[in-house]
């Protein structure tokens, strides 16, 4: 005789994660799946299981926001330091000695430039300059397939 499924027979099913089925959770309380199928319909299972996802999902996003703008806070202040010691150290320093000091000021702004979402380096080629030289590049091939030049 099948025994009635008990009142937590959901949060089995959810917890079954990628692997749930109403099979998996009738063999576990010895129900049958008809039963299990049943109560998954009057109680709407998928639609309890879906908002459940859509909330863990959104709760996960935020979460992973929030660490990234707090990574991005440290290393934004690290950035600065590293500058402004670089800065320090550079005022009390010949020029010819300031080698290693000017090499940690430029990487200090670089990473602010990137934690900025700022390029790190600056690309002297526009859009139209690069289209032109690959145009050019175009062209050289075609009148060296086509036997000119």
């Amino acid at each position: 005789m099948k025994r009635k499924l008990a009142p937590d027979a959901f949060e089995f099913y959810v917890g079954l994660g990628i692997g749930r089925s109403y099979q998996a959770v009738a063999e576990h309380f010895g129900a049958s799946k008809g039963a299990v199928t049943s109560l998954a319909k009057k109680e709407d299972w998928q639609g309890r299981l879906a908002r459940i996802e859509r909330e863990a999902r959104s709760k996960a996003d935020e979460k992973a926001a929030e660490t990234l703008e707090q990574v991005n806070e440290r290393h934004l202040r690290i950035a600065r330091a590293l500058q402004g010691k670089a800065l320090k150290a550079l005022g009390a320093l010949p020029l010819e000695k300031a080698r290693d000091v000017i090499r940690a000021l430029d990487l200090g702004v670089k990473q602010e430039r990137l934690v900025l979402g700022e390029p790190s380096e600056r690309a002297a080629l526009s859009i139209e300059d690069k289209i032109e030289r690959e145009y050019e590049r175009w062209l050289d091939a075609a009148e060296g397939v086509n036997g000119r030049g």
